[in-house]
């Protein structure tokens, strides 16, 4: 009998990307698996999802909005239609596991399955874990980490310790920077910057960049930008900027780049570190914990990428492309020690770990 497993959670890249990662590598194992995801409704996984070939069920879940809002009072019948859905959803799929990658519609889904019988496993990417993920794991079979230290938020004995699953046709550019810059009509002589601001793009690095590229252009370099979808340039087309609400053949993207400028989400440092690309990280200041400094730093100190702050790229962003440029020593010693880092396999280890606790 085929195995069924839900995949739950969503909101941003970041808890998609490696959901989908999760589910392509047990397709790779068990090809007859089925696999039905759970997100919440008018969220980006309801898109990105389908467009990787697998069905999904949108729950009516949001969050607490910080700001004071009449919306906080929809929250709690939410929640209760959202749980209600989700006891359904269990009936008709009948999930031998359910994983929890974190999102709105991870907590219900869960929660409701643990309730119901059904095994569970959690797959926290960041250093610093959400409040749902923080909620679920007393009641989860095993849980998944990237970070060494977890013990301090998990109980010990279910924790494993996997690294974050990335799709690996996101990582596997050897051989395809000529086609890549074809790909983007961009010249074969000149060095690329890719910019990236995650999923949803990312204000302070829009800003720099916009006050920055026609300069860094005039200096003989080439850009490829994900603004996100929120953020309209002010700045015409020219054949050295590519600028693009989105990308969707990032493998080509990072296959174009000489430098890459990131913030330092958990899956943007994971895909970094198998890309092996010298890397500027910018840090954003709106997270909890601060964790994205902490995964920058954890990079910094081994040598292994550069840390501008968010407060200064406006006037460092140039400045730091041009003296990594200059350097060719610094470029190989950044892309070495990052490549070191990275973990190809992470994907297939909690797929495995799934498919062993959905038999056991």
């Amino acid at each position: 009998m085929a195995l069924r497993v839900i995949i739950s959670g969503g909101g941003t890249g970041g808890h998609i990307f490696p959901a989908i990662a999760i589910a392509n590598a047990l397709k790779r194992i068990q090809p007859d698996i089925e696999i039905l995801f759970v997100g919440a409704e008018g969220r980006m996984e309801m898109e990105k999802v389908p467009q990787a070939g697998y069905s999904i069920v949108g729950l009516p879940i949001m969050g607490i909005q910080r700001s004071l809002t009449l919306k906080n009072i929809k929250v709690p019948f939410k929640i209760v239609a959202s749980l209600l859905k989700a006891r359904k959803i269990i009936k008709d799929f009948r999930p031998h596991i359910a994983i929890g990658v974190g999102g709105y519609a991870s907590g219900p889904m869960l929660r409701t399955a643990g309730f119901m019988g059904v095994k569970t496993l959690i797959q926290e990417q960041n250093s610093y874990p959400g409040i749902t993920n923080k909620l679920l794991a007393p009641k989860a079979t095993n849980i998944c980490v990237a970070y060494e230290g977890m013990e301090v938020f998990f109980p010990k004995d279910k924790i494993i310790l996997t690294g974050n699953p990335v799709r690996k046709e996101v990582w596997q550019v050897h051989n395809k920077r000529e086609a890549a810059l074809l790909h983007f009509h961009l010249s074969q002589e000149k060095k690329t910057i890719l910019v990236i601001g995650g999923s949803l793009g990312a204000r302070s690095i829009n800003l720099a960049l916009e006050k920055n590229a026609l300069d860094l252009v005039q200096k003989g370099y080439q850009i490829i930008w994900q603004t996100g979808k929120n953020f309209n340039s002010v700045l015409q087309s020219h054949p050295s900027l590519k600028i693009l609400p989105f990308i969707k053949e990032m493998d080509l993207a990072y296959a174009s780049a000489d430098i890459i400028v990131s913030r330092a989400g958990a899956m943007s440092i994971s895909e970094l570190c198998l890309i092996g690309k010298p890397s500027i990280l910018v840090p954003s200041p709106n997270v909890a914990e601060d964790h994205q400094t902490k995964n920058a730093l954890a990079l910094v100190q081994k040598e292994a990428a550069l840390l501008v702050k968010d407060n200064e790229i406006g006037d460092r962003l140039i400045e730091t492309i041009d003296s990594l440029f200059s350097d060719e020593r610094s470029m190989n010693t950044l892309s070495q020690n990052i490549r070191a880092l990275g973990k190809e396999n992470a994907d297939e280890v909690i797929a495995q770990k799934i498919i062993e606790v959905a038999n056991s």
